[in-house]
């Protein structure tokens, strides 16, 4: 017996596949559905299997591909059928709750199927195209620079280090020397706009030319050596490199557009109103199945061009 049970996901392609089981129903199969099993005469197809993967897919083992892992989810369907014979045996499919939970489940797929053709719908190639142009076009000249730093506790230190390097020793030697800041070797502090740095800091290393040594600046850090090693524009990435993330925001807007759509068209009585949720409690995700390569994502922005994780020039995330 597989381990599935315990520990599956419940999702809307199982509800289905437990309505139908529940109810004593078999999967009709397509004319070119394989039969790969049966269950005292209930045929189980490869499509079965399919619609079981798109389902628990996501909790299986990583380790277990290929075949193996059809043949791992073909043991789940085995087990789901002869456990369900069992509760329908006794009686667990009778009630007004069991009816309400598979009414439920059934609203959910119905709900997951809609929004999975409507994010496939928005995701084309076109309008993926449009929003990153808009994006592109939206974002504003901006400089960055390539720099490296020497901080230390006092301008005494700053005052020492800075007489090493204008005497010709390498920078990044003398940063991993004496320099304090634990986040950066050799000082190498990679590539950043002016808004990244605390404004001591960026004002000072903005200045520089390529190559040019600061004079000890004082930060809210300790005291800092700069050196500029390059400076350019910078520029928006190209599509293929955005295209998930552009995707996720186009399907997040089509999904939620449909939605405010349909409750605008609709006749909505709240009789009672729940109680608020607690502050750090968050609402479901809806776990609507979009389109390949078009995932639901959060709400979100409109997409801008990705960055680095945010550095201070101590070399930790702001």
């Amino acid at each position: 017996m597989t381990c599935l049970i315990a520990n599956r996901r419940t999702g809307a392609s199982f509800a289905a596949i437990g309505l139908a089981v529940a109810l004593g129903l078999g999967f009709a199969a397509s004319a070119e559905a394989k039969v790969l099993a049966k269950v005292n005469g209930v045929e189980i197809t490869d499509d079965d299997v399919k619609v079981a993967l798109d389902d628990i897919g996501a909790g299986l083992p990583q380790q277990i591909q290929g075949p193996e892992r059809e043949a791992y989810v073909l043991d789940y369907l085995i087990d789901l059928k002869i456990v369900a014979r069992k509760a329908e045996a006794e009686k667990m499919g009778d009630g007004a709750d069991f009816a309400r939970r598979m009414t439920y489940q059934r609203d959910k797929a119905l709900m997951e199927g809609l929004l999975s053709k409507v994010a496939k719908e928005a995701t084309t190639d076109a309008a993926l195209k449009t929003v990153y142009d808009e994006a592109a076009h939206a974002q504003k000249p901006d400089t960055e620079i390539h720099a490296r730093h020497i901080l230390v506790p006092t301008e005494e230190e700053a005052k020492a280090a800075l007489k090493r390097v204008k005497s010709g020793e390498d920078f990044a030697k003398v940063a991993d020397e004496v320099s304090k800041d634990p986040g950066s070797q050799g000082g190498d502090l990679g590539w950043f706009t002016r808004d990244r740095m605390v404004p001591e800091f960026a004002e000072a290393a903005f200045k520089l030319d390529k190559g040019q040594i600061s004079d000890p600046v004082k930060s809210q850090f300790g005291w800092h050596v700069i050196q500029l090693e390059d400076k350019r524009e910078k520029t928006f990435p190209d599509f293929d490199t955005v295209k998930e993330q552009v995707a996720h925001y186009v399907v997040q807007k089509a999904q939620t557009e449909q939605i405010v759509k349909l409750r605008e068209g609709a006749k909505i009585e709240k009789t009672a109103v729940p109680a608020p949720a607690a502050p750090d409690a968050a609402a479901p995700a809806v776990d609507a199945k979009p389109a390949p390569d078009a995932k639901p994502a959060a709400p979100a922005a409109k997409p801008a061009a990705p960055e680095t994780k945010p550095v201070t020039p101590a070399g930790k995330a702001k």
